[in-house]
């Protein structure tokens, strides 16, 4: 790594979190059907894993397939899923090997029950990971989960066990699906489009956010230095004046 784009380790973001954009118009570009362009993706996302590991990220959460991908043609998604069920066999025991813990947020239950069983041994398989988590978001949409989090709070209130007043912002985000992991810092969408497209929504509101036009497959080690070193550049002020933040710092 060039050593004008090394990150300094108290810039490093505690929580990454990736939209994974333009494997479709990667295949396209070479005259191939989507689900090559899905497969190319995979390997992107073990570089982007190494890079991330590697800089000292504790969080890495990837949009895989969100609520919205249902609309997609019957066969792609079916390929999708396809290539989702072989990932998570392939890559599982890598994943234990290099001590990462594996969590699969959204809502399962449209996913086959073949799928569902191996997100689930997945998970189990390397719950007690402690170096590095990763998130992968499928049949996730922010506004489902806020949804889901506020029926879990209207139930308690129904139950008698919560007053209405005593829900906080704090609560609510507890029982969002990235419960009991920090919230992302900084929010990468490849592809050259510019929109968070109902990905943690909630989670995102004080996330640093960084678009790049390569393609998804093509977003490899080198791109995600770029992206973390262009992070470490970014003052964070949340609501606060550069000159509060900045005596902050000289106080610490």
């Amino acid at each position: 790594m060039d050593k004008a784009e090394k990150v300094p380790s108290a810039n490093v973001p505690r929580h990454v979190a990736i939209i994974m954009d333009g494997n479709n118009r990667w295949a396209k570009k070479r005259l191939l059907p989507g689900v090559a362009g899905h497969k190319a993706g995979v390997d992107a996302v073990r570089a982007v894993i190494e890079a991330c590991a590697e800089a000292g990220v504790e969080v890495l959460t990837l949009f895989a397939f969100s609520s919205e991908n249902w609309q997609r043609p019957a066969d792609e998604v079916s390929a999708l899923m396809e290539l989702f069920l072989r990932a998570l066999r392939r890559e599982v025991k890598r994943l234990k090997v290099n001590g990462i813990s594996l969590r699969i947020i959204g809502d399962r239950s449209r996913f086959h029950p073949e799928l569902q069983a191996a997100m689930a041994e997945a998970e189990a398989l390397t719950s007690g990971e402690a170096r590095f988590v990763l998130q992968v978001a499928a049949n996730y949409g922010g506004q489902w989960d806020i949804v889901q989090a506020a029926q879990r709070l209207a139930g308690e209130v129904q139950a008698g066990r919560l007053q209405p007043e005593a829900i906080t912002p704090q609560l609510l985000q507890g029982n969002l699906v990235t419960a009991g992991l920090p919230l992302p810092d900084l929010c990468i969408r490849t592809g050259g489009e510019h929109r968070i497209s109902n990905f943690l929504l909630w989670q995102l509101a004080y996330a640093e956010l960084y678009f790049s036009d390569l393609l998804w497959p093509d977003f490899k080690h080198e791109a995600m230095r770029k992206a973390l070193a262009n992070y470490a550049t970014r003052q964070r002020r949340f609501g606060k004046t550069s000159e509060q933040v900045e005596a902050e710092m000289r106080n610490k």
